[in-house]
């Protein structure tokens, strides 16, 4: 099952940038056996006043037919990693080709993402920056790949 993380907003580098790119390319690498993977990153951008309508309608289009569809949102499901991981599992298992993680802007994601999705996940009640959402969402994909591999990476 190939995995997307479509984002919102468009980062010039540094840090956090790096974070993520190494923890995909790692669930990538790891993955492969599992048939998990490639991760893929796609990044959208709403013209300036546009809001979350038009993020909205960005974040769907990149969403490959037939994916499964985790959208992250403070108000959805608080998972452990075991838990995430077996969600990622029963989509592979049940055949489905690819799976997609939405991230939103700055003011959200709108209802009709929330609707789309197989999954409302939450990183917990605290908001965090976009970039910092990227690379923990990258780091629990990659933890993922390790708990379905029985690799000793997590340790919860």
């Amino acid at each position: 099952m190939r995995l997307l993380v479509a984002a919102v907003g468009r980062p010039k580098g540094g840090p956090e940038a790096e974070l993520v790119a190494d923890y995909l390319a790692r669930a990538g690498r790891g993955g492969r056996a599992l048939g998990l993977g490639p991760v893929r990153l796609h990044e959208v951008e709403a013209r300036r006043g546009e809001g979350m309508t038009a993020e909205a309608a960005l974040l769907l289009r990149a969403v490959p037919d037939g994916a499964a569809v985790c959208a992250l949102d403070e108000r959805g499901q608080m998972l452990g990693s075991p838990a995430f991981a077996a969600h990622l599992a029963a989509w592979r298992d049940a055949g489905r080709v690819e799976a997609a993680f939405l991230i939103g802007g700055a003011d959200g994601l709108a209802p009709e993402v929330r609707a789309r999705a197989d999954l409302v996940l939450s990183l917990g009640p605290m908001v965090w920056p976009h970039l910092l959402v990227r690379a923990m969402l990258a780091e629990q994909l990659y933890r993922a790949v390790t708990i379905l591999a029985g690799q000793p990476y997590h340790r919860g």
